[in-house]
């Protein structure tokens, strides 16, 4: 079962945010789509994680990041737009249930790790930066894409299935968490990595000023 990102357990879990400069992704070395924006940053720490991930991949495989820190005004911007698509797709649901829906997808702010630069959405790519298959595009939803976004999705290729365990291996030797629902989503040092590394706390909050 997976354990959803709003879980009270997860927002339980006591922030000590240690003061981890925000940094450039391009400065570790590690490739971003083109016109990221703010979302090339992330926490020094994270960014030192991923670029050991990049260099244990085998040739010709490499992380490409579409999104590291994201404003909180944008978390509360794509939760709204994604609860009102819910009150679409599913009109019977009440608030609790689209709270618990919309979880699969995106965060709730308190707890949101790309907030706190501590996440980053990314996939695979080959060398000449064209995509992999990993079964879906980023960002597709649980509706899009008939779950076929959780990580262990059934129905997806063999190749696809190859690539997300090669992704999975990489990441986690450098001690990133998987958020389940989404098999793009890795974070190191917010309250749901700590929740499911066994980490006493969370080391990053909320960035004030992006």
């Amino acid at each position: 079962m997976i354990i959803l990102i709003s879980d009270p357990r997860v927002a339980r879990i006591t922030v000590v945010d240690d003061g981890d400069a925000l940094v450039e992704l391009s400065d570790f070395e590690v490739r971003c789509r083109p016109n990221i924006g703010v979302g090339s940053r992330v926490r020094r720490e994270l960014a030192r994680r991923l670029r050991a991930a990049d260099q244990a991949l085998p040739d010709g495989f490499h992380l490409c990041v579409a999104e590291g820190l994201r404003p909180v005004e944008t978390q509360r911007a794509i939760i709204e737009d994604y609860v009102n698509t819910l009150r679409v797709e599913f009109p019977e649901a009440g608030d609790a249930e689209l709270a618990e829906l919309s979880a699969r997808y995106v965060a709730p702010v308190e707890v949101a790790p790309h907030v706190a630069g501590a996440a980053v959405d990314l996939t695979l790519v080959n060398d000449a930066g064209i995509d992999l298959d990993m079964g879906t595009v980023i960002d597709a939803t649980p509706e899009q894409s008939d779950g076929a976004i959780r990580f262990d999705a059934p129905g997806i290729s063999a190749i696809a299935r190859a690539n997300r365990d090669l992704l999975a291996r990489a990441l986690e030797s450098a001690g990133l968490e998987n958020y389940p629902h989404e098999w793009w989503h890795w974070s190191y040092g917010d309250r749901y990595w700590a929740f499911r590394s066994g980490a006493d706390h969370a080391l990053f909050g909320p960035v004030v000023e992006a």
